[in-house]
């Protein structure tokens, strides 16, 4: 294969993925990882990707409008119910957690039923899940609800979270980019930096999809997270880049 039709390939590749990583261009080229890297870093130069460690991001990747709660849901899906069921065996009765806006929280939810603790949320829809639960004590937030992730937000939000401590905190983000947590919402963002603030134990869930991606608003900083949950499917290099910021939790791809 001529070079220029390999980085027309690689071009197409990030476009049609959002992300590629560099064994995934080899696979796919059956080229070596020195041209790989190389080609990448040529890309990057011409402004046609973005270079990530360990791969390449696509130009357009990044702040794309919100996706709705039901497209969401969609997404991930098995990636995200095995890092919620991983997130539920860091909960003991006994606890006071934080459970915030998303899809993957939402899963986590479902796991916590028969837990006997105290949950505090402004997620609407985790609210729905535990309502019927005869072991934990459920808080709703108050606040404006955001019909597009079903979030309590605003004002009345932030004032009760300010006056409340957790043992734990359990919440996702839209993408995260080296030490930056990021989502679409400016109000979402500022309550999930509120709870995260009052909490003893902080963890972030996010499937892989989520890692090496900016999104509107940066909320937190990952130095500042305890734990960092995320799927099998994460690649190994872009795995130890972020266990410099956090400690790194993998679900087992076999589960």
């Amino acid at each position: 294969m001529l070079k220029r039709e390999r980085l027309h390939k690689i071009v197409e590749m990030v476009n049609s993925q959002g992300i590629i990583t560099v064994n995934e261009v080899i696979n796919e080229l059956n080229v070596s990882d020195m041209t790989v890297r190389r080609d990448l870093d040529e890309l990057d130069k011409a402004g046609k990707v973005v270079r990530i460690h360990g791969g390449a991001q696509s130009i357009s990747y990044s702040i794309n409008q919100e996706l709705s709660h039901t497209e969401k849901k969609g997404l991930q899906i098995n990636e995200k119910m095995k890092i919620a069921e991983l997130a539920a065996s860091h909960i003991d009765d006994g606890d006071t957690i934080f459970l915030g806006p998303g899809t993957t929280i939402e899963l986590l939810a479902q796991n916590l039923i028969n837990k006997r603790i105290r949950i505090i949320t402004n997620n609407y829809p985790v609210f729905d899940i535990l309502k019927h639960s005869d072991s934990a004590d459920i808080i709703l937030t108050g606040g404006d609800f955001r019909k597009n992730t079903g979030a309590l937000v605003g004002p009345l939000t932030n004032s009760n979270l300010r006056r409340l401590n957790f043992t734990k905190a359990f919440i996702s983000a839209n993408g995260i980019r080296n030490e930056s947590i990021c989502t679409y919402s400016i109000e979402e963002g500022e309550a999930q930096e509120i709870a995260l603030n009052n909490s003893r134990t902080k963890y972030l869930l996010v499937d892989n999809k989520k890692i090496n991606k900016d999104d509107f608003y940066v909320f937190y900083n990952l130095h500042d997270i305890d734990h960092l949950i995320t799927d099998g499917s994460i690649n190994k290099d872009v795995q130890k880049h972020y266990e410099q910021y956090v400690n790194v939790i993998v679900t087992n791809k076999q589960d």
